[in-house]
């Protein structure tokens, strides 16, 4: 019987990208996504949706009811990014106790190998210059921020899991930028906002950007190929936001350049921006964690997943530029003189 693979968080970002690798190499996929959530991109591409919410294990037997757990891949990325510490009763509930609920139904119903995707977030940080890898021990009090805190205990549990004979895998993607992200997660609302003309400033800082698609295959590969108990870093380019948004504006046709806010004007605002997009229904593109990460150590080593993997890098150009046609396809560029550029050069 063909490998099925089961993917939890199958509407967000992340997972839509990889049931469209897994269709793409003519996998069997059965998604899980939220009740409320609108299953039709995904059976668009053939996929088996199933509803359920990882929080109530009651709602996800027919998620793991399959003939073959031996020809059973799971990947669970189901959970909550956030940049900011609000809501974290909720977010605990589904990055951490959602995660104990899908590994105790991974060896409830005796599937193959389990893939949790967690964060670059969850993983200490090192001093500057450093080269950050995949630590063997992941501790909560190592990380700044409640994400990563979550992300981080999390992990801890899954490694330990591990250590017990179960087949699990652990991936720490770094920051996700690409097509296919419904969820108007902070870093596609920053490209959106900017080329609808919301956008006029930025602050000074650089991360460790990565492209969507080149994730979702290395968690696909990881779990094909990753050695049980072991960690994948999945990272993509340290970009300065000045070549960030440098490279946005020649992509889109733009004339303006970007302001440059003080580091201490950004932070005292940093509440206002939160609310701004409170009220315009969007999750914030900064706020005092962002601030904080965006001075951070974001060296991230992929060497790992590149040797045992297979796992590759698209060039940041390439990705910006598919991020930006499919928010025009998606019909979320409104900004007249960026549409009509990508009509006449995409």
């Amino acid at each position: 019987m063909p490998k099925l693979f089961l993917v939890t968080g199958a509407n967000g970002h992340l997972g839509y990208n990889i049931c469209l690798f897994l269709k793409s190499e003519n996998y069997n996929v059965r998604a899980l996504i939220l009740n409320n959530d609108d299953p039709k991109r995904l059976e668009d591409l053939g996929v088996e949706v199933v509803k359920g919410n990882v929080t109530v294990p009651a709602s996800l037997t027919s998620f793991f009811a399959v003939e073959d757990p031996d020809e059973t891949y799971l990947i669970h990325c189901a959970g909550i990014v956030s940049i900011t510490d609000k809501n974290l009763e909720l977010l605990y509930k589904v990055n951490y106790e959602g995660t104990r609920n899908i590994i105790k139904l991974f060896q409830k119903y005796g599937l193959f190998k389990m893939v949790y995707v967690s964060s670059v977030h969850a993983i200490k940080e090192k001093a500057e210059g450093e080269m950050v890898f995949e630590p063997e021990i992941f501790n909560e009090k190592d990380v700044v921020g409640e994400y990563a805190k979550s992300k981080a205990k999390t992990s801890s549990f899954v490694k330990k899991q591990a250590k017990t004979g179960l087949n699990i895998v652990l991936v720490h993607p770094s920051g996700i930028v690409g097509p296919g992200d419904l969820g108007n997660g902070h870093l596609t609302m920053m490209i959106e906002d900017y080329l609808n003309g919301y956008l006029t400033s930025r602050v000074k800082g650089a991360y460790d950007f990565v492209d969507s698609r080149d994730v979702a295959k290395g968690v696909c590969e990881a779990a094909l190929l990753g050695r049980r108990g072991e960690s994948y870093i999945l990272a993509g380019h340290r970009i300065d936001l000045k070549q960030f948004f440098d490279t946005l504006r020649q992509l889109s046709g733009k004339t303006t350049v970007v302001n440059i806010l003080p580091s201490w004007f950004a932070k005292l605002f940093a509440p206002l921006a939160e609310f701004y997009y409170k009220l315009r229904g969007k999750p914030p593109i900064y706020s005092k964690y962002s601030l904080y990460t965006l001075q951070s150590n974001a060296n991230f080593s992929s060497l790992k997943a590149e040797t045992e993997l297979g796992y590759t890098k698209t060039p940041f150009a390439d990705t910006i530029k598919a991020t930006i046609k499919w928010l025009y396809l998606e019909g979320r560029i409104k900004n007249k003189k960026v549409k009509k550029y990508i009509k006449d050069n995409y």
